[in-house]
């Protein structure tokens, strides 16, 4: 899986690409496993340019990590939840969040607009380990008040569509 944000840098990192590393985040972003020599033969260039200019996306901030997909329910995981979280003070966020990437179960978390001051994606063995989480971790945070959605199934996942903007 290939993750690019970060607002901050998003405008400097866009001018600082072109053409040829738009194509590697295309086919890098499909297939984190790609060996760089055949993105390479893809690109037409070599595999030690493939190799810098990856490198180079890294420092850019633009490629945040690889990782690979584990199936949540084949390790034991097979509750998934989101919740949108609501504060008691708006002052919370920094100690909130600190305190959510603490719990492993917590594999998300996102700052939000609308009703929830935050939203959490979280997987549980079961139902029964979902409550006790809720209880046990998540209500000492001194949140106001929670809400649950539960996924019963992932229909799928894909990666973003890397267009070059280069060209623009």
């Amino acid at each position: 899986m290939l993750l690019i944000c970060n607002k901050k840098t998003d405008n400097m990192a866009r001018q600082q690409l072109d053409s040829l590393d738009y194509k590697i985040l295309r086919l890098i972003s499909a297939n984190a496993r790609v060996p760089f020599l055949e993105v390479a033969r893809e690109c037409g260039v070599s595999g030690a340019a493939i190799h810098q200019r990856v490198q180079r996306l890294v420092n850019l901030g633009i490629i945040k990590g690889t990782d690979y997909f584990v199936d949540p329910a084949k390790v034991g995981f097979g509750t998934c939840a989101y919740m949108g979280l609501y504060l008691q003070t708006p002052d919370q966020f920094e100690e909130v969040v600190a305190k959510l990437s603490e719990i492993p179960e917590v594999v998300e978390c996102h700052y939000t607009t609308g009703q929830y001051d935050m939203f959490i994606k979280l997987y549980a063995r079961d139902n029964a380990h979902l409550l006790d989480i809720i209880h046990d971790k998540l209500q000492p945070l001194g949140l106001a008040r929670t809400e649950s959605i539960i996924s019963f199934k992932e229909a799928f996942r894909q990666p973003l569509p890397i267009e070059d903007l280069s060209k623009q």
